[in-house]
């Protein structure tokens, strides 16, 4: 399959490099303090591409990546939640969890921009899931 070429190459580069560390980073950092390290930045990048051409390409480059790399949502979260903040958008990475058909817990981490599930590619329903934890946490008054 041909790699997509959408988005400039100094932003491959970016995002490559990002999806490469991060899920490692998943596998010995806890997740608040890995969280509070990727969502620092919310300066405004003016030559930043559509977030959806951003997640787009994460996608493929997850989905064709080996363990530890592979795409899970939680991944494909991480790395959009640090590439998109670092580019100024306000987006939340939030963890839920349900019970699935077969009364087995499920989980599942996505995005939120203004209280809404942002990019979400799958089959999976945010708005199913209780959120167990969300980042950045909010501070007290806030929400």
């Amino acid at each position: 399959m041909k790699l997509r070429t959408d988005l400039p190459l100094g932003w491959r580069v970016r995002a490559g490099v990002t999806a490469l560390v991060i899920p490692i980073l998943l596998l010995v950092v806890p997740l608040d303090r890995l969280t509070s390290g990727l969502g620092r930045s919310l300066a405004r990048s003016t030559h930043q591409p559509p977030d959806r051409r951003i997640a787009a390409w994460i996608d493929h480059l997850l989905r064709r990546l080996p363990w530890p790399w592979r795409h899970t949502c939680l991944r494909r979260s991480a790395v959009l939640y640090h590439l998109l903040r670092r580019g100024g958008r306000a987006v939340e990475l939030c963890v839920g969890v349900r019970r699935d058909e077969a009364n087995a817990l499920a989980a599942h981490a996505w995005l939120s921009l203004d209280g809404q599930p942002y990019l979400e590619s799958g089959s999976e329903m945010p708005h199913e899931f209780a959120i167990i934890a969300r980042f950045p946490e909010a501070v007290a008054g806030e929400r």
